[in-house]
């Protein structure tokens, strides 16, 4: 993980990856994405330490990207489901996967693929400008300080 503090930085990136910039936690959200929601759902997906996935869900709740539902009585248990701003990851997560299926390809090819629910085409992330409505790569960005 990073430091906690920022001296002479006020960065959202950094913020963020404080929440999720550790391996396992982006791929405990990608499981949840994908429809898996109980521990021993994510420790048979991950092939995980069962300390590691306590500590990275509970770090997940802490942070309000997921909650624990219980889904049971006797004995008592819980489901982990994401919330709004866990769900909101999803494009986040879809990039990532994307990257590495351009720049880290398996000969057999991509592992997994968005398809759109309605008509099963695949859900690519697009940066597009919100003032002209039209696709930008990479090198039609300029990121400038705000404050």
């Amino acid at each position: 993980m990073l430091r906690h503090t920022y001296e002479g930085q006020d960065c959202s990136l950094a913020r963020t990856l404080e929440v999720v910039g550790e391996r396992w936690t982006l791929l405990i959200v990608r499981s949840a994405l994908l429809g898996i929601k109980r521990f021993d759902g994510f420790l048979e997906s991950l092939d995980i330490a069962r300390n590691v996935l306590t500590s990275r869900l509970t770090r997940l709740v802490e942070h309000g990207l997921m909650e624990r539902v219980p889904y049971q009585d006797k004995p008592v248990r819980h489901e982990y489901v994401l919330t709004p701003a866990g769900r909101d990851l999803t494009c986040a997560v879809l990039a990532l996967m994307q990257w590495g299926d351009r720049n880290l390809p398996q000969e057999a090819g991509p592992p997994r693929r968005a398809d759109h629910h309605g008509c099963e085409g695949t859900v690519l992330v697009e940066m597009r400008c919100t003032g002209c409505g039209r696709a930008v790569d990479d090198s039609g960005i300029h990121v400038r300080h705000l404050r």
